[in-house]
């Protein structure tokens, strides 16, 4: 398949998923049952996302030129292996997109958490192209790839960096991010703000997990706006979490703050339990000038920064961990625009 094939199969399969049709929501309901953070409104969500910022022919053109990718073939394809993590849905999507635009072929090993959704869009993409199955497969064990893509845990990262290391790499880790705020937010802002703390349940590495106040903050205006994910606590897999952590700081006598569906308790660390938001106070924002650096944050919220309520909104350039996926690919080796392709 030449570039302009790729794009116009991946551009048709948006179409497919604004479309809504029957065979997806029957996807998503199956998504659903398999795993209970996959609920119908966060199914839709990623999957618009990704239709609507990363399969459009536009967006895909002008990504894979600025890459210099061609209409010319790959001399010698590479296998690339990609390990997905499954911890919202789709979450894996962007990394088969990227292998598929530079002309390299994708063997997958899914989520058990998120098999069913990756599945159904590669199937569907198979039946827009049929030549799509010669750069996409599924396997339960990665061997004898070129090179390798995997999203996991730290601790699993070590058992990628062990196995996968003496290929080229690209191994992702735990990341969570962060919000600045100066106590002048609009109610409208802390609105927004509650979208990069509750989507997917806070399971994402771009949804706020631990929030930066001034030392005279008033949380009440916070709590209020935060009422808009209340329905939350109707998940029982979620509620769970909260009434055990709720639980903890009650019999330890742990000061903490809350709303129906969100703990808020002072801590430093940027990883919080699900059903929490972790704080911290500063004096000056000087104190803060370190979290641009740190490896343990995906993205920063703030008015500085990636605007409230915009984290779980990233664009197709926009790569995880800060690492370029189509660099890497690059690497490989992508068609020198001379050759002629096929």
């Amino acid at each position: 398949m030449i570039l302009q094939e790729r794009i116009q199969a991946l551009a048709s399969l948006g179409k497919y998923i604004q479309q809504n049709d029957e065979n997806w929501q029957e996807a998503m309901e199956r998504a659903g049952r398999q795993n209970g953070w996959f609920t119908p409104e966060f199914i839709t969500l990623a999957a618009n996302q990704i239709a609507n910022s990363f399969l459009q022919q536009s967006v895909l053109q002008n990504w894979s030129q600025s890459y210099g990718v061609s209409d010319n073939a790959l001399a010698i394809p590479k296998n690339v292996g990609i390990v997905m993590a499954g911890n919202i849905p789709l979450v894996g999507f962007h990394d088969f997109l990227s292998v598929f635009i530079s002309g390299h072929k994708s063997v997958i090993k899914a989520s058990s958490k998120d098999d069913v959704l990756i599945k159904h869009l590669v199937a569907k993409l198979i039946d827009i192209n049929p030549a799509v199955q010669d750069y996409v497969s599924f396997a339960e064990m990665l061997k004898n790839c070129d090179a390798y893509i995997a999203t996991g845990s730290n601790n699993s990262a070590g058992y990628f960096d062990y196995y996968f290391g003496k290929y080229p790499n690209l191994i992702r880790r735990n990341r969570t991010s962060v919000g600045i705020l100066t106590g002048t937010e609009t109610t409208e802002q802390l609105t927004q703000l509650a979208d990069d703390v509750y989507l997917y349940f806070g399971l994402g590495c771009r949804n706020v997990t631990h929030i930066y106040v001034p030392h005279d903050y008033d949380f009440v205006p916070l709590l209020r706006a935060f009422d808009k994910y209340n329905h939350l606590a109707d998940n029982h897999k979620y509620k769970n979490n909260y009434d055990y952590n709720l639980a903890i700081y009650i019999l330890n006598k742990q000061y903490y703050m809350s709303n129906p569906s969100l703990l808020l308790v002072e801590n430093e660390n940027h990883f919080s339990p699900i059903a929490q938001l972790n704080y911290s106070f500063y004096k000056d924002k000087t104190e803060l000038a370190g979290l641009d650096t740190d490896t343990n944050i995906q993205c920063i919220v703030s008015e500085q920064h990636i605007p409230f309520g915009q984290s779980q909104l990233p664009g197709i350039a926009n790569y995880a961990d800060g690492a370029d996926t189509m660099e890497f690919l690059k690497s490989l080796g992508l068609p020198n625009p001379s050759e002629g392709g096929a």
